[in-house]
């Protein structure tokens, strides 16, 4: 009676085990049917916003509902693909004086640690990575439940999503941007917002 508890009771702990293993589900950012957005405002000669968006960016992350210390976000943005719906004004954030896309074309973020807020909310924070400068951000995150009853659930399509949207505030001349000047005092702070729906692997 007791040789044959002992593997059950190693097989049951082996497939406790396992189970924590792959508690963590992986998800892929849907860029490709965008139905994800990096979108940004900061204030123009303090008199009004000027919007913009990043259209070009891929990622990923690892969501785990019991666990959500666990949780991470990778994001590669190509920062070239900077739109503000003006095509001068975008060729002169492009340039030297602001993102300098020629020299640091790509932009990043790697999570580095998620702390859960109750009633859908967290902060992500990670390590960003701008002009060659690399800075820890901190992230405020919420699930759409405040949109509508689910955050994740069943597509039409036959697979399994769920979506996050973020807010955060970055400080240019953090990155060197100090020519931002130029657009005055208000333009230090950039507004950051994320939407992003991400498609179960």
């Amino acid at each position: 009676m007791i040789k044959k508890a002992i593997p059950a009771a190693l097989m049951s702990a082996s497939l406790m085990v396992s189970a924590a293993a792959v508690a963590a589900t992986d998800y892929v950012i849907d860029t490709k049917g965008m139905h994800a957005f990096i979108e940004f405002r900061i204030k123009h000669l303090g008199y009004s916003w000027l919007l913009g968006r990043f259209n070009r960016f891929e990622g990923e992350f690892s969501y785990d509902e019991k666990h959500p210390g666990k949780n991470r976000v990778e994001v590669t943005i190509d920062v070239s693909s900077l739109d503000s719906n003006h095509a001068e004004r975008d060729k002169h954030l492009r340039s030297k004086l602001f993102f300098d896309t020629d020299k640091y074309p790509r932009a990043s973020f790697v999570s580095t640690g998620w702390e859960q807020k109750g009633e859908g909310k967290a902060v992500l924070r990670g390590n960003f990575t701008l002009r060659g400068i690399t800075r820890e951000v901190a992230i405020d995150v919420s699930d759409v439940s405040d949109v509508s009853d689910v955050s994740h659930g069943p597509d039409p399509w036959g697979g399994y999503r769920r979506g996050f949207q973020g807010e955060t505030v970055l400080h240019l001349s953090d990155w060197n941007m100090k020519e931002a000047k130029i657009l005055g005092d208000a333009a230090e702070d950039i507004h950051v917002y994320l939407s992003v729906e991400g498609i179960r692997k």
